[in-house]
């Protein structure tokens, strides 16, 4: 029989202080609605944020009918001025009680990004929150008007729809259908991370640019 020969056992105490050196937990910070520029000038690429307050939803056809019609602000049932815009299209159930949100997951945010400049100079809002970042013409738009972008979880929908306390207004439900109506709601610690700030920074273009790079490296191999 032949010996096998193992590694040394590896003091189980060291390796987590070592790991813990390592490992800078950073702590959210906590955002109120309705933000200010000063608010969002506050806020940088890589913050993880828990969001309270008011936001409301806009999909595809939210966002081409603001764009094109161009609706007075008066004509909107709810304040939009420091909101964040959500690309979610949430499912909705309604009982005696009222209405309750049971999946809010973001949608693809790139699909509105011919008409976000737009609407974020026209309507007010300080952030806009959905998945996967946005291109040149938003980023330069959030820019000139303090306006930043979180990133919501995918895949986690009928967990944020829990960080929903209420429905507290709908706009265009009998028109557009329940995705894409424009919901406001109640948020209470709702996660999310900044990824694109009013600075010009998107951690999306970064990290598109070092896997590109990296892309080069390995067919360069």
């Amino acid at each position: 029989m032949v010996a096998r020969k193992f590694p040394p056992r590896t003091d189980s105490s060291k390796a987590k202080k070592v790991g813990s050196e390592k490992l800078k937990v950073q702590k959210e910070k906590i955002i109120n609605l309705p933000l200010t520029k000063k608010d969002v000038l506050g806020l940088n690429a890589g913050d993880s944020v828990l969001i309270n307050g008011t936001i409301v939803t806009g999909r595809d056809k939210m966002h081409k009918f603001l764009f094109y019609e161009k609706p007075l602000k008066k004509k909107i049932p709810f304040n939009l001025n420091g909101v964040i815009l959500y690309h979610c299209g949430p499912i909705v159930g309604q009982s005696d009680a009222g209405y309750k949100i049971v999946s809010a997951g973001p949608t693809t945010s790139i699909r509105v990004e011919a008409y976000e400049h737009k609407i974020i100079s026209s309507y007010g809002f300080r952030g806009i929150m959905g998945k996967g970042g946005m291109g040149e013409r938003t980023l330069e738009a959030m820019k000139k008007s303090g306006c930043v972008y979180f990133h919501a979880m995918g895949g986690a929908a009928a967990y944020l729809a829990d960080r929903i306390k209420r429905v507290v207004d709908v706009w265009r439900l009998e028109e557009f259908g329940m995705a894409e109506a424009m919901w406001a709601l109640e948020v209470e610690n709702f996660p999310a991370v900044v990824t694109m700030d009013a600075y010009g920074r998107s951690l999306h273009k970064e990290i598109e640019k070092q896997s590109f790079n990296n892309l080069k490296k390995l067919i360069a191999k």
